[in-house]
């Protein structure tokens, strides 16, 4: 891809972000912030980028015109819905956008079907939704303190999860990028389960928000890490080619994973009464240490990588 239609895509990711009118202001600082972190990448000023979109100086029928190839198209749709399924599925005003963005495009019935399937994984609730799992009863406070979990245990699945997206992040497709935050939330839902608490989505976006890490936020700084780093997109065997020295992947996906996880586990185990500073302090503090853990696992998140493909983030998502 040109640098032109690098920063289209950038541009057109930006304006999906703000489309629906409803995200928080934390969400925005987040945005702002993830610009800023990223600014001057491959030659795209995205704080620039970032006002730009604000003051509605840009408009979508200007960022298709920078858009020249079939390749560049689908890639700036894609995370154009995978942006507005970050927080969920669509709202309205999003669908109406996407359905704009096709048509700028001059994209065919083969998008929607994407749309469809992003919307797919962010529909796919945090609880189990097997037979079995829907008829297990709900643990007493009793059983609960009878049956305390196994730390041991929850540190292993924790692990194992951060592993995943980890790898998750490593690949090209727009999809897997977008299975990351679903796989968060599951993670963290398992571990209020264990303690005893019964959460829905709006519970565990709640922590995660709380803690500071945004949905559409971490989505586009993951995506754009990939993005200007020219992994997102390729295809083929080479797609994990020169990860050794993380040229291209900072490894966030596995530290975010990581911290979020632990600080689920310290908040739930000690009955949910850390404060929001708390909250934001520990997530910080352990976030530096999955940081500096990303390069002792950065072996087994690669060779998990090796085994993953775009046919298999659906069922991840849901049997996670």
């Amino acid at each position: 891809m040109t640098p032109t239609e690098t920063k289209a895509i950038v541009t057109l990711s930006l304006l999906s972000a703000f489309v629906d009118g409803e995200k928080h202001e934390r969400e925005r600082a987040e945005i702002k912030r993830i610009a800023e972190g990223l600014s001057q990448a491959d030659g795209v000023n995205l704080p620039t980028l970032y006002q730009d979109v604000l003051m509605k100086r840009v408009s979508l029928a200007s960022v298709a015109s920078e858009l020249q190839s079939t390749e560049s198209k689908q890639l700036a749709y894609e995370m154009a819905v995978c942006v507005c399924d970050a927080d969920g599925t669509q709202s309205e005003a999003e669908r109406m956008f996407l359905a704009d963005v096709r048509t700028s495009l001059g994209l065919d019935a083969s998008a929607a079907q994407f749309s469809r399937q992003a919307e797919e994984i962010a529909a796919v609730p945090v609880a189990a939704t097997s037979a079995a799992a829907a008829a297990a009863p709900v643990p007493t406070a009793g059983a609960v303190a009878a049956q305390l979990p196994d730390s041991a245990e929850l540190d292993k699945s924790i692990l194992n999860a951060a592993i995943l997206n980890g790898a998750l992040e490593l690949l090209p497709e727009t999809l897997s990028t977008m299975a990351i935050i679903p796989l968060q939330m599951k993670l963290v839902y398992r571990i209020g389960k264990a303690h005893g608490y019964e959460l829905d989505s709006g519970h565990v976006k709640d922590f995660l928000a709380t803690v500071g890490v945004g949905l559409t936020s971490q989505y586009l700084e993951q995506a754009g890490r990939k993005l200007l780093g020219g992994l997102l997109g390729k295809m083929g065997g080479g797609m994990l080619r020169g990860l050794g020295n993380q040229a291209v992947s900072s490894g966030m996906s596995f530290a975010s994973t990581y911290a979020l996880g632990h600080v689920a586990k310290r908040y739930y185990a000690g009955g949910r009464t850390l404060s929001t500073q708390m909250l934001k302090d520990a997530f910080a503090g352990v976030m530096q240490e999955g940081k500096g853990l990303q390069t002792q696992y950065l072996p087994a998140i690669q060779e998990k990588a090796r085994t993953l493909d775009a046919e298999k983030v659906l069922s991840l998502v849901r049997g996670a």
